[in-house]
């Protein structure tokens, strides 16, 4: 799915280290000269990364894999990232969370508790809102969920708040998300692990799953 996960450092680590099958070293940084710097050492993959690239789609990490593989390999969706990214580059604090849960068309809540009901025995507990349009919201576009485990909120894109959104594929959204904080909680470890095979094998236990998918593939990848 071309859902984004809400990456922390020790998740994107071995992100990428499963992309290379070596052992990586990840330190996020602050730098705007140097935004991505990899070097190869007898331990293995050091890796320097703006800490932007947590916001990053999977297309764009997958293209920093194959950059750190395959030297010289041409990264335009990288480079895409970093010049429309550049405008949240400003060194603010984020504001707090401001819950937002109805919208024009869904209800977030309602739909939640209904999927906590069926598929968690109410045994689920984040915030969930919808996310909130900035000047970065280009990037941020096709980031349809998130689950921020440190917080425990799931925020959905508000692009789904619309009348062409089927219901059920915003409750797959939503689904999708929750499933990442029920994981997590049923592993016990502190570590989110990013749609391991646990993960699929629940995820398609949605029963609109194909239609989901078959709708995204659709209207996202055109």
């Amino acid at each position: 799915m071309p859902l984004t996960p809400a990456f922390d450092e020790q998740s994107l680590r071995e992100y990428f280290q499963r992309i290379t099958t070596k052992p990586v070293s990840l330190a996020l940084t602050s730098n705007t000269v140097s935004m991505l710097s990899v070097r190869e050492k007898e331990s293995g993959i050091s890796i320097r990364l703006h800490g932007m690239f947590l916001n990053a789609g999977t297309d764009v990490l997958d293209e920093i894999g194959e950059f750190i593989k395959r030297k010289k390999r041409p990264i335009p969706k990288v480079r895409e990232f970093i010049h429309q990214y550049k405008a949240c580059l400003d060194g603010r604090k984020p504001r707090s969370i401001r819950i937002k849960t109805r919208g024009r068309y869904y209800n977030l809540l309602d739909i939640f508790e209904s999927l906590n009901r069926e598929y968690f025995s109410k045994s689920l507990s984040p915030v969930i809102t919808w996310g909130k349009k900035s000047p970065c919201y280009a990037v941020r576009k096709r980031r349809l969920g998130s689950y921020q485990r440190d917080t425990d909120t799931i925020r959905i894109s508000p692009l789904l708040d619309s009348g062409n959104v089927p219901r059920y594929f915003i409750e797959f959204i939503v689904y999708h998300e929750m499933l990442h904080a029920a994981v997590a909680i049923e592993t016990g470890s502190r570590r989110q692990r990013i749609h391991s095979k646990e993960f699929k094998r629940r995820e398609r236990l949605f029963k609109y799953y194909e239609q989901a998918f078959q709708w995204e593939h659709r209207q996202w990848r055109s």
